[in-house]
């Protein structure tokens, strides 16, 4: 997305050629599952992507290439997708509609970050992202990756963040209580499916979590 919307007619025409190869490849590979959708996307994407033939059919099956795995290239894609999934979390937690472009500030070493800023600030749709020395004094969750601190740059209205944290930790601890009810029934135990109850005790631990999360910024901003 990031390359698509770059200035330089070069980056998107390299981007657009290496999505359609890489589609073309996939239609490739899917086509023993879906042949009939995958056929037809192929006629028209085959061409673009430089490959000729009559039918995907005749085309040769993708074989994969150990030796082009790039294992610091997965490394940095995870850490982007643990970056971005911190923003959204936190955008989640102040309930700031998607719509809305904000700063966030990032407590980090610069080369931690470098040249992962245009992606993050575009997924994690921010305005803009400052790296600094340390974060200042704010009623505001904080997200932290590693030794990576990241904070929106948002003014908040504290009774209302109050009430609406209150009201979802009353939320989830209705669910904690019901859900250990469940898990308390002998009858359901014994009775209910595995998968079921293992499904409950996952539920659980995801309110747990939930809930440990949003006490202490309850408490921080009383």
């Amino acid at each position: 997305k990031v390359q698509l919307q770059s200035p330089d007619a070069a980056v998107q025409r390299g981007t657009r050629r290496t999505l359609v190869r890489v589609l073309e490849a996939v239609l490739r590979l899917a086509h023993p599952v879906i042949p009939f959708i995958t056929e037809d996307l192929w006629q028209t994407v085959a061409p673009l992507a430089g490959r000729t033939g009559d039918s995907i059919m005749l085309a040769p099956y993708p074989q994969a290439q150990p030796g082009r795995i790039d294992a610091a290239a997965d490394a940095q894609v995870a850490f982007l997708k643990s970056l971005v999934g911190a923003c959204r979390n936190l955008r989640g937690e102040m309930n700031v509609s998607p719509a809305l472009r904000i700063p966030l500030l990032a407590m980090a070493d610069p080369k931690q970050l470098a040249g992962l800023l245009p992606y993050i600030t575009a997924l994690a749709k921010l305005s803009d992202v400052t790296v600094v020395s340390s974060l200042p004094e704010a009623d505001a969750p904080v997200a932290v990756i590693g030794d990576i601190r990241l904070m929106l740059k948002i003014e908040i209205d504290k009774a209302a963040e109050r009430e609406r944290l209150q009201k979802e930790i009353t939320r989830i601890e209705g669910e904690i209580a019901r859900v250990n009810g469940k898990l308390a029934n002998a009858n359901f135990v014994e009775r209910a499916p595995p998968q079921v109850v293992a499904q409950e005790k996952e539920r659980l631990a995801g309110f747990t979590t939930t809930l440990a999360n949003l006490k202490p910024q309850l408490t921080k901003l009383e």
